[in-house]
């Protein structure tokens, strides 16, 4: 049997008890069929980059399978009949990821910066000089404000 990573995105209006309940339902199809789901993880509701559909939100939730190949079509036609799920999409890998995905895990402490964010700070120029301070604006000069 193949070894698979599934990702698929439910509307924003259903609840997570109904992405539970889809999960249990794609369960139940692939070992029908002959496989086995071997970490199922919900991410949860995150933002879209781009409207999908009217959806501006989704939820996310990932699914390691190993199964055979008609069990993943079995189970992509049932997801393509499902209204509640807007994309999804099946790669075929060499092996599983241990562990939690890179979603969950945490990032290291060493990646935050100074105050502890994310980002927007500030970073070290290393050798490069400072900038020089800028030149007060002439408002008669052409390109002024309106």
């Amino acid at each position: 049997m193949a070894l698979y990573e599934h990702v698929y995105l439910a509307r924003q209006d259903v609840t997570a008890q109904q992405v539970e309940a889809l999960n249990e339902t794609l369960k139940g199809v692939l070992t029908a069929n002959g496989g086995s789901v071997a970490k199922l993880e919900y991410w949860g509701l995150k933002s879209l980059a781009f409207r999908v559909k009217k959806n501006r939100k989704a939820h996310f939730t990932l699914m390691n399978i190993d199964a055979p190949s008609a069990a993943m079509v079995e189970m992509e036609r049932q997801l393509t009949l499902n209204e509640d799920v807007i994309r999804h999409l099946t790669l075929r890998v060499e092996a599983h990821e241990e562990g939690q995905s890179a979603m969950l895990r945490k990032r290291e402490d060493g990646e935050r910066d100074e105050r502890g964010g994310r980002g927007g700070g500030r970073f070290d120029r290393g050798d490069r000089p400072d900038r020089p301070p800028r030149r007060p604006r002439d408002e008669n000069a052409p390109g002024g404000s309106f």
